[in-house]
């Protein structure tokens, strides 16, 4: 892998020096695109319940998860002229946190447990989106596997309130603890920050703030606003757990009792340990909140959006030169090895630490599963 991680370190060096006014023109169409969303179910979120302005605020809605995860991992810090509002060190920060994202957790809890937290230990024990291991009581439970694939199906409605903004405070309360991330129970101070600082501000945005905008339409105006708001949010949070939770499980990803013991090694966890869905496109990429591209985002964290459509092709000829597995399969593909790992179906890959100084290819990694 020491080959692999010298191309890799020579096609950054490009990269670094081809970051321009392309990016930030991106930056600002993906955006617009979000906006126009939005707008499109604003204009008509009173007019009745109806598909179609929820199915428009939802987009909009993640479109704003889209900015802050790329922006969020420092992805236009470097890029020149870049304004400061989308640096890392302004974007969601203190009250920008309502007009850039504003959702269910804070952006400083999100970037601990994600940025940190995942991205250190991505596959880990540590790692506190391990979906095989945070789905254990599922697997091992005595329900009937179609009341299993339907639980998970339901969370996927309401997998931000109900499982990834708790994982978010307890994660950054436990900021100090060097314990391995797994099974938790929220304590007082936690499940205080999560119901006002979380819960609470987002409700009254999107529930009480947004309809009240449609008093001048009467008491069917209020009551249409809020139903759309509230199915766009069941929508908003099930296309996002489509596209977030099948990145790193399936039984054809590789999981590790170990951390990698260099840098080479570590880009190797990430390839394996991660999957792409389908690349290339604008539409397509901003339909998969340009998480189709998580085996380049894992590699390079720090990159804008454009950058990974750009050199996808060559980061996957790169793992094919060195027969390095790389995985790109279309989302719901994806989506159904995920249900089946998390209900018990199937299995990740379970690499245990081999005899050797260090890996120097995945043939070397040793599947415990086996």
């Amino acid at each position: 892998t020491e080959g692999f991680l010298k191309e890799l370190n020579a096609m950054r060096t490009e990269i670094q020096n081809n970051l321009g006014k392309e990016d930030l023109d991106h930056l600002y169409k993906m955006e617009n695109w979000g906006h126009f969303s939005n707008v499109l179910g604003l204009l008509t979120a009173g007019m009745g319940p109806n598909l179609f302005s929820a199915a428009a605020m939802s987009l909009g809605r993640s479109s704003r998860w889209m900015l802050m995860h790329h922006i969020g991992h420092r992805g236009y810090d470097r890029v020149p002229g870049v304004p400061k509002r989308y640096t890392s060190r302004y974007f969601a920060r203190g009250w920008r946190r309502f007009v850039d994202w504003p959702d269910w957790m804070t952006p400083e809890s999100w970037k601990y447990e994600h940025n940190v937290l995942h991205h250190s230990h991505t596959g880990q024990d540590k790692d506190p989106d391990l979906l095989e291991r945070n789905t254990l009581k599922l697997q091992n439970s005595k329900l009937p596997q179609p009341v299993r694939y339907a639980l998970m199906l339901a969370l996927g409605t309401a997998w931000k309130p109900v499982y990834y903004a708790p994982s978010n405070v307890h994660a950054l309360h436990r900021k100090n603890v060097k314990d391995a991330a797994g099974e938790f129970t929220l304590d007082s101070d936690e499940t205080l920050e999560l119901i006002f600082d979380m819960y609470l501000p987002y409700v009254l945005l999107q529930f009480v703030i947004l309809p009240s905008l449609y008093l001048p339409a009467g008491p069917w105006g209020v009551f249409s606003a809020f139903t759309n708001s509230l199915m766009a949010e069941i929508i908003s949070n099930f296309h996002t757990f489509l596209v977030v939770g099948p990145n790193h499980t399936g039984d054809d990803i590789w999981r590790f009792d170990h951390p990698p013991r260099n840098v080479a090694e570590r880009m190797l966890h990430q390839v394996i340990g991660s999957v792409n869905y389908r690349t290339g496109g604008n539409l397509n990429d901003f339909l998969h909140f340009w998480l189709n591209y998580q085996i380049e985002h894992h590699i390079w964290p720090d990159l804008p959006m454009l950058k990974y459509q750009q050199y996808q092709p060559q980061v996957k000829a790169l793992c094919l030169k060195y027969n390095i597995p790389y995985l790109e399969e279309d989302v719901w593909i994806r989506f159904k090895k995920m249900l089946a790992v998390t209900t018990g179906e199937a299995s990740m890959l379970q690499a245990r630490l081999p005899e050797s100084p260090a890996v120097q290819h995945p043939s070397d990694l040793i599947n415990t599963n086996a």
